[in-house]
């Protein structure tokens, strides 16, 4: 069962305090109500999620980080008297009433004030009064108001509204002439008869129904309510500053990402594992910048011995005898697909003409799970210079093999006393690989610096899967920085000038500082500390749909499915894209100031990996982050296709035995 006061503790320190509230009543206030006797039955386990959740009429009870923003811009204290116009649960008159003298809370459904005129009388908050009626007009005869705050969104502030504040008073109320653009307004009253405007960023609320508020039906109830200036949505704003991008093999679609060539790495991400157009649109972006701006590495969230057969592969060298067909793991398809193949391809020509050396351009996996294709590399490579140093190898881990087909399960045993040995092992062995590199580095270079590379991830990985068992974020990191670091040694060995494209998922080449996987739950990812390592000599573009369909699965280890993407929620980055009305574009988001200071406002953002479960898509697949800071720029396709699984059928007659993906 939840410990209930220790979520609320971790509530108020996660959800609250670390994203910027520093009120010191509202988090004690947040702290001391119990959220949970506010939520329907059967939804106490998520009382402290940072998320709405539904009550009865229709309406929501507000994620904690909004009511208790909202109550620290109305600059509630002791000895206030506060007026709120949409009671819903009453959990946000709650959290007042430990702060503030009196609560007044109206509520227009008269089932939702009594629940919760009972809940207050059941937790012993006798400061609060509660009424039913239209919101809207206010409680004249308990004004003036220290503040009010709103929890429904009108066409604008109600006047009645603002004259019922005392001077100094603040109201604090979502308004939008379009119910689907949404932003924070704060009304001062400054004078007897003058109001000061601020407005702070996009929310999403229910209606505010009311004779000054919306009517039934969606009209304004009034002529004579403050209304912010026109100004135009943000999708027209996305719409007035998105490069429309042409097809794929046109020449002005690769050319659009130039601006990027001088960078030292570029990456390119993707908001899921198995949509065709994001594996076609990062070829035809390496392709150009391979051949016309000097990149000489391609590095994927992909294994590194997978990706070494393919890196023999393309830059003609010879496959090793005891190779297997790489990417035969799961998810098969986010490799062994006709879009990556036909890459594949095309950088194996593209090194076949190039006459200078070093500069053919090489192919490298910067992942971490192939921990069994990483020790016969290992193995393989001392077998044939060093059989003595072999045997020591195969000691030190055979306390892994047991794990080496499912080693998620060695986190498990890791526990055990006997196996925690293992990990002074294995760093030793990675030690021993980097002091052979180190010492033996003009000989056979290639061979050795795979081998030390494959030594680091087995360390790693060791380490990863025993992590992976506590949960939490530190395999995240560990995964992320090992992938970081996977980059920094490409970079070094390959040269001082050398420059890199980077392929893999939003979720690991966007700043996790800007989301809410590094904000909520202390996550790292490699585009953060790319950009913390590189600084400008960094891109990060990130790539977005609204639906189609995507390869994915519904469990790990399970089947592949194409499956149909959902339209993306209404308050998404991806319904704003969707809502621009430009098929496929791509946004520097640095390019329009005033558009960049709206992206930065935190909204949904959606990430698909190689599972899918539409059923749960909000609470699976959905974390808040700020577009414009997470990304340097952002490429749309709005309608998208799965991903070609590879079959007998696209391998083509008369390859060489090189050819990675024979089936």
């Amino acid at each position: 069962m939840l410990e209930l006061s220790r979520e609320r503790r971790r509530m108020v320190d996660v959800h609250l305090s670390r994203r910027g509230i520093h009120d010191r009543e509202v988090l004690q206030a947040m702290q001391e109500v119990p959220r949970e006797a506010f939520v329907d039955p059967g939804f106490e386990e998520f009382a402290y999620e940072d998320g709405p959740l539904p009550i009865a009429e229709g309406q929501t009870i507000s994620q904690p980080y909004i009511v208790a923003f909202m109550l620290e811009m109305a600059g509630i204290g002791r000895g206030d008297q506060v007026l709120e116009v949409g009671t819903g649960s009453g959990y946000a008159a709650a959290v007042m009433s430990r702060i503030v003298d009196h609560v007044y809370t109206i509520e227009r459904h008269a089932d939702l004030a009594e629940a919760a005129r009972r809940r207050f009388e059941k937790l012993g908050y006798g400061n609060i009064t509660v009424r039913t009626g239209d919101g809207t007009k206010g409680w004249p005869e308990a004004a003036p108001f220290d503040a009010i705050v709103v929890a429904a969104s009108g066409p604008g502030a109600p006047l009645a509204l603002q004259q019922q504040l005392d001077v100094g008073g603040s109201l604090v109320i979502p308004v939008g002439e379009d119910p689907e653009e949404q932003r924070l307004l704060k009304v001062v009253r400054t004078g007897a008869s003058t109001y000061s405007e601020e407005e702070f960023g996009a929310v999403r609320f229910v209606p505010l129904i009311g004779e000054e508020g919306w009517r039934e039906g969606g009209r304004s109830g009034a002529s004579h309510a403050s209304r912010l200036p026109r100004s135009p949505s943000l999708p027209q704003m996305i719409a007035a500053a998105a490069e429309p991008l042409p097809e794929f093999d046109h020449p002005s679609f690769a050319k659009a990402f130039d601006r990027f060539a001088d960078r030292r790495v570029v990456l390119l991400g993707e908001a899921s594992h198995g949509t065709s157009e994001f594996y076609r649109a990062r070829a035809w972006i390496t392709r150009r910048l391979i051949e016309e701006h000097g990149f000489t590495i391609v590095a994927a969230e992909a294994d590194w011995p997978d990706a070494a057969a393919v890196d023999r592969y393309v830059r003609h060298r010879q496959a090793s005898p005891r190779a297997t067909q790489p990417f035969q793991r799961f998810p098969t398809w986010m490799w062994r697909n006709a879009e990556f193949a036909a890459f594949v391809e095309w950088l194996r020509g593209h090194n076949e003409r190039v006459k200078a050396p070093g500069g053919q351009a090489a192919f490298y996996g910067l992942d971490i799970y192939n921990m069994r294709g990483s020790i016969a590399a290992v193995l393989e490579y001392l077998d044939r210079v060093d059989p003595e140093a072999a045997g020591i190898a195969r000691e030190r881990y055979g306390c892994l093999t047991p794990w080496q087909h499912e080693p998620s399960t060695y986190g498990r045993a890791a526990l055990t006393r006997g196996y925690r040995e293992c990990e002074e092992a294995v760093l030793k062995q990675c030690r021993d690989m980097l002091a052979r590199q180190s010492d033996d580095a003009s000989q056979d270079g290639e061979e050795l610096f795979d081998a030390a590379q494959n030594a680091r991830l087995i360390a790693s990985a060791e380490h990863y899967y025993r992590t992976m068992y506590y949960g939490g974020a530190q395999s995240w990191n560990l995964r992320d920085t090992h992938m970081f670091e996977t980059l920094q040694h490409l970079l070094e060995a390959r040269s001082p000038d050398a420059k890199a494209v980077v392929w893999a998922h939003n979720s690991h080449i966007g700043d996790a500082r800007f989301t809410q996987m590094g904000i909520v739950r202390d996550e790292v990812n490699i585009g953060q500390l790319c950009r913390q390592r590189f600084g400008e000599e960094v891109a990060l573009i990130g790539f977005g749909t609204h639906s189609g369909t995507v390869a994915a699965a519904k469990d790990w280890d399970g089947e592949m499915e194409v499956m149909s993407v959902r339209p993306s929620r209404e308050d998404s980055y991806e319904r704003l894209c969707h809502d621009a009305s430009v098929a496929r574009f791509l946004l520097a988001l640095a390019a329009d100031p005033a558009l960049r200071d709206r992206l930065i406002e935190r909204r949904l953002e959606r990430f698909i990996g190689v599972i899918y479960r539409p059923e749960t898509e909000l609470h699976s697949h959905y974390a808040e982050a700020s577009l414009a800071r997470q990304f340097d720029a952002f490429v749309w396709f709005d309608e998208t296709t799965a991903v070609t699984p590879l079959g007998p059928e696209h391998v083509a007659s008369g390859v060489p035995d090189t050819y990675p993906f024979g089936v």
